[in-house]
Formats: structure tokens, sequence, C-alpha cells
């Protein structure tokens, strides 16, 4: 009778204890830019597709 009645206060006592916490939030992400250098990257691609396109028409003709 003694046991029984200790596993139910047991029950209580667990349930006493309040929810635990939310897990902490994550960091935001870093505020970098996306479109850091696309200009400088047009710029460089545009030199390159003008140097293939002499090479190409030069190894033709």
């Amino acid at each position: 009778m003694l046991a029984s009645i200790a596993l139910f206060f047991a029950g209580f006592a667990s349930m006493a204890q309040g929810a635990t916490p939310p897990p902490p939030m994550p960091p935001p992400p870093p505020g970098l830019p996306i479109d850091g250098g696309i200009v400088a990257l047009f710029f460089i691609a545009l030199v390159f597709g003008i140097y293939k396109s002499n090479k190409i028409s030069k190894k033709v003709a």
C-alpha cells in the first residue's frame, strides 16, 4: 500500500516540474551582399568572350 501511494505521488511530483525551456535560437545569417562583384564578373566574361571569339575567327580564316 505504501509503495502504491509513493508511486502515485511521484507522478504528481514529476508533472509539477514544469515544461522544459525551448532551445536557443540559431545565430542569424551573415549580412553579406549577394551581388558583390557582379559588375566585375560581367566585364571579365565580356573580355573572355571577345578573346575566344577572336581566337576562333583567326583559326578559321
